[in-house]
């Protein structure tokens, strides 16, 4: 007997079809555009509407059917880059003012949730760092110091202490952190779109770009049905998707994986409020789900095409499973649902967040890593201040060619 498991990502099927909106089919003009329907969208067009601007969002897909369905919607304040090494890299100034943006960014998404009431199971968590190897131990011993000497709420465990609270075998000692949290982020994205839709935001989804021109006062986009939008700015929300339209190589392009387990008859409550995550390379995330699912995701590799990454799943899955099976021994984890998604990796860890000399008139919000969410919060104090004229501190850390 074949066993079958679905390989739609599993917030697609948890959710179904949640709102639909129209494609474009007349011309229309606003103060701004924004082009992908994701969190990042969302979440920018919903500072956008509420400082006034008369906004549009586009999407050539079905709304938040990009990474927004693949993502396992993990929130941390951790940057992928250890805020040691980002130290060395950008300077402690820079590193340390990204960390604590990221850090605030999850209670700032907890208040937009709060707003618009949202469905999405926020949940407030701790975050485990723990080392994958013993000869990670000197270097994530010098990433806690480094933490706790810029204010982070941080606690080292040895690995026994590991053990005993969370059953966790196979860990070397870790980095516990009193904040992260999780959510469906798929949820959320079309909970901020239909909040906004009721105050007016204009939501074209399987609407593509055929064309772009980029004049000094705005922008005239021609859509592929041949209508045309006048827009002021355009703002890019797009993800790995931006690499179409930028030149230069500023991000790789990585397929990451996850699954899913069946719904636990025992509880997880030693896993229930703890993200996890390790030093391996690539590393391997873990949380569980309001719905009491084991959702583990990692196995990274290159990314060439969708069918290859696709290929690729029954064995990522098989080796997720025996991953959780070392660390876990006791536990019986069954593949509900396995899934692939692609994401975007800079060299170091942070996101692309501003203007590019190649497109006037347009605005990137690029949340690249394995914090796109948190990034994304922090977009939208830097559009709110961007479209003031006003310069945001973190600009010059999230620039194009820095």
């Amino acid at each position: 007997m074949m066993k079958l498991k679905s390989n739609e990502p599993f917030w697609l099927v948890k959710n179904g079809l949640k709102h639909s909106y129209p494609s474009l089919d007349k011309d229309i003009s606003t103060d701004v555009l924004i082009v992908g329907s994701g969190i990042t969208g969302s979440l920018i067009a919903h500072r956008c509407m509420e400082a006034g601007h008369k906004t549009v969002l586009i999407d050539r897909r079905e709304v938040a059917n990009g990474s927004t369905s693949a993502t396992t919607s993990m929130l941390q304040y951790e940057i992928d880059v250890p805020l040691y090494k980002l130290i060395e890299q950008i300077g402690e100034e820079g590193a340390v003012a990204a960390y604590k943006a990221c850090f605030d960014s999850i209670d700032d998404l907890a208040k937009v949730v709060k707003q618009i009431r949202s469905g999405c199971g926020f949940k407030k968590k701790d975050s485990l760092y723990f080392a994958a190897y013993k000869k990670d131990l000197d270097w994530l011993k010098q990433e806690f110091e480094a933490r706790k000497k810029h204010g982070f709420p941080v606690k080292w465990l040895e690995a026994a202490d590991i053990q005993e609270k969370f059953g966790l075998e196979n860990a070397h000692g870790g980095i516990l952190s009193a904040q992260g949290g999780s959510i469906d982020a798929f949820c959320l994205a079309h909970d901020i779109l239909a909040y906004n839709y009721k105050k007016g935001l204009e939501i074209y989804d399987k609407t593509d770009i055929e064309a772009v021109r980029y004049q000094r006062n705005g922008v005239i986009v021609t859509t592929d049905y041949g209508n045309t939008i006048k827009a002021k700015k355009i703002i890019y929300c797009n993800g790995f998707e931006s690499t179409e339209l930028i030149k230069e190589k500023f991000v790789s392009l990585l397929s990451t994986y996850a699954a899913v387990s069946e719904v636990a008859e025992n509880d997880f409550k030693q896993l229930n409020n703890t993200l996890f995550w390790n030093t391996a390379s690539p590393y391997m995330y873990m949380r569980t789900t309001d719905d009491n699912r084991l959702l583990i995701g990692g196995e990274d590799e290159d990314f060439v095409n969708a069918k290859k990454r696709d290929q690729l799943l029954t064995a990522k899955s098989r080796k997720l499973e025996k991953q959780v099976e070392r660390m876990f021994p006791a536990y019986d984890f069954r593949t509900d649902f396995v899934w692939a998604g692609t994401f975007g990796e800079t060299k170091d860890g942070l996101p692309y967040i501003g203007t590019h000399k190649d497109f006037p008139g347009a605005y990137f919000v690029l949340g690249f890593g394995g914090n796109g969410i948190t990034f994304s919060v922090i977009g939208m104090d830097m559009v709110a201040a961007m479209l003031q004229g006003k310069k945001h501190p973190l600009s010059k850390y999230f620039s194009f060619g820095r």
